[in-house]
């Protein structure tokens, strides 16, 4: 799976990766070059408030942000990315979204906006680090299609359950973003159910030690694009 045109408008960056066996290094460069294009190491330079806030609030703080709280107006800006690129509808945004004529999804696009216009081209930057990270994993998981996830969660009853499959297995459809773990003990932290699920690694944002530094590293996080997935309860 690709964002149409973001690999050859961007090839400059892909070309130089492949010629880099360093995975740290390649990180380094791609850090270089968003910072670059996007102009994110010039925010104190600006002459306004609302331009320099407009250049910090990037790809970076809007995944701090997620880590924080998937909620908050950062994370509604993320799930519009996987709205507007892959055509998966979150499913809930502080409150559960039935469909997009309802109040629901109205307030998530209200965070939307609002997250949207303090930045400089989000969806842009959102679409490289999306490309980025899948040519790293198909480095990482050369001879794999999928990875063994988990995920832990305390409200499993109010995830819509398509199919009872017995023996613990069963589909359930997943909101468009949401957070799994390679660890099952990990999972465990975050809540009395957890789900062991496969991942095809074309549906993964991002992820843990994809950037030095990551943000979401303290946890092995791996943020997935949603929608339906066979899960197996386990025990």
């Amino acid at each position: 799976m690709e964002i149409q045109g973001v690999k050859q408008a961007n090839r400059f960056l892909f070309d130089k990766l492949r010629a880099v066996a360093s995975q740290q290094e390649r990180a380094a460069i791609f850090m270089d070059f968003m910072s670059v294009k996007f102009q994110l190491h010039h925010w104190e330079q600006q002459s306004t408030v609302p331009a320099r806030n407009s250049i910090k609030n990037n790809y970076l703080r809007f995944l701090s942000c997620w880590m924080i709280d998937s909620n908050s107006i950062s994370g509604a800006v993320l799930k519009r990315w996987v709205e507007s690129r892959i055509g998966i509808t979150p499913t809930f945004h502080k409150e559960r979204i039935s469909d997009i004529n309802s109040k629901a999804y109205f307030n998530y696009s209200v965070d939307v906006m609002q997250g949207s216009a303090c930045t400089s081209a989000i969806q842009s930057q959102l679409d490289i680090l999306f490309e980025y990270g899948q040519f790293e994993l198909r480095r990482k998981y050369h001879c794999q299609d999928v990875i063994t996830l988990y995920r832990g969660t305390h409200d499993a009853e109010e995830y819509d359950i398509l199919e009872d499959m017995g023996d613990r297995q069963q589909i359930v459809r997943l909101n468009n973003l949401v957070s799994f773990t390679l660890e099952e003990e990990r999972a465990w932290e975050f809540g009395r159910t957890v789900w062991k699920t496969q991942v095809p690694l074309a549906k993964i944002f991002f992820y843990n030690d994809l950037l030095p530094g990551s943000i979401l590293k303290g946890e092995d996080e791996y943020m997935i694009i949603g929608g339906e997935y066979r899960v197996e309860r386990m025990r």
